[in-house]
């Protein structure tokens, strides 16, 4: 054993590197390591023998594992001091320029319009993109008939051949979302739904897809005066400076009656300015909720009524930050989005009271 120590002591503090020692450690205390053999042949002595050599043998494996442990660590901060020597940086130099993302302008257009409409008692709703037909067009009161069920207008999911459930289609308005919360919530409600919604279209004012902010608010005395006033203030805050608003008759299957609003604006070098001169611009539909809207959500037109209205955020982003082409939102162009982005740390940009 004496041997066995002499041998395997000066070979670990002669090691050069890891492997080596790793090497070392089979040899000695491996499964068939010379040590461990010598402690198999314990079985074969007598009791008296292995009261003598079964505690050598036991205090040897221990200095030759400590040994190892304490080599490991001197290699270990050898090649550490190694490094120190060879690698250094001067903490004096400016910092490398890091590239900095932004904040899309939808986004930070949701956010404004999320914490204008908070501010006035809305709470937010959500709900699938991928919608039942039922939901997105049946009842919200729009017949079978209607232009905006045809394919040409609407993008609708491919069922496997047999199955002769009606289709799922791409939401092609956040409309569904107020019937999936009437049907939750009931009445009172007080609602706006942001989200993407998807149709087939595609020029410098309409993508197949794009984002909407619809509004919902369900009382038992609420009217198209109430509509108006939340309209206005939501417009007043969102440019900053007061708003007109022009309302319009018009026909949608979900309200009556239907407005389009108009809000004030002028024209100079093609730009338009929001609040100001003689000409209008249309930027939503709105009207007081159908009755058989409410009742396809649960809600008893007798009892209760309330407005709805719907805006496209990347149309009011368009008017607010003079973005020309709606098509530029989705082409995922780096300088535009360094032109027009917001700081990650930018707060919303909302002035006016409500």
């Amino acid at each position: 054993m004496n041997d066995l120590k002499t041998k395997y002591l000066s070979a670990i503090a002669a090691a050069a590197d890891e492997s080596a020692l790793e090497e070392l450690r089979v040899q000695a205390v491996g499964k068939k390591g010379e040590v461990s053999l010598k402690m198999r042949e314990l079985g074969k002595m007598t009791p008296e023998e292995r009261q003598v050599m079964g505690p050598q043998l036991n205090a040897l494996k221990d200095e030759i594992n400590s040994a190892l442990a304490a080599k490991k660590v001197a290699l270990a901060d050898a090649a550490l001091d190694i490094r120190l020597k060879e690698e250094w940086l001067d903490v004096t130099l400016p910092v490398r320029p890091q590239r900095q993302g932004s904040i899309h302008p939808v986004s930070q257009v949701w956010e404004e319009c999320t914490a204008i409409f908070a501010d006035m008692g809305f709470a937010v709703a959500e709900g699938p993109q991928v919608e039942q037909a039922w939901y997105n067009f049946d009842a919200l009161n729009i017949p079978g008939h209607h232009p905006a069920r045809a394919e040409m207008d609407t993008f609708y999911m491919h069922r496997a051949e047999g199955d002769d459930r009606p289709p799922h289609v791409l939401r092609t308005h956040t409309s569904p979302v107020q019937i999936r919360s009437m049907e939750k919530h009931g009445a009172p409600l007080r609602i706006i739904c942001p989200g993407r919604v998807y149709r087939a279209d595609y020029d410098q004012t309409h993508t197949p897809m794009f984002h909407q902010v619809e509004g919902l608010a369900i009382g038992k005395d609420i009217s198209m005066a109430n509509l108006k006033w939340v309209l206005e203030e939501f417009f007043s805050a969102y440019f900053g400076k007061k708003v007109k608003t022009r309302f319009r008759a018009s026909h949608f299957p979900f309200t009556e009656p239907s407005a389009e609003v108009d809000i004030q604006c002028s024209w100079e070098n093609g730009t338009v300015k929001v609040g100001e001169g003689d000409g209008w611009l249309e930027v939503l539909g709105s009207g007081m909720v159908h009755p058989k809207v409410l009742e396809a959500g649960g809600i008893d037109p007798k009892e209760w009524q309330g407005f709805a209205f719907g805006m496209g955020i990347d149309r009011i982003a368009m008017l607010k930050y003079g973005i020309p082409d709606l098509r530029a939102f989705f082409d995922s162009d780096l300088r535009w989005l360094r032109h027009y982005g917001f700081s990650a740390l930018q707060v919303p940009t909302i002035r006016g009271g409500v």
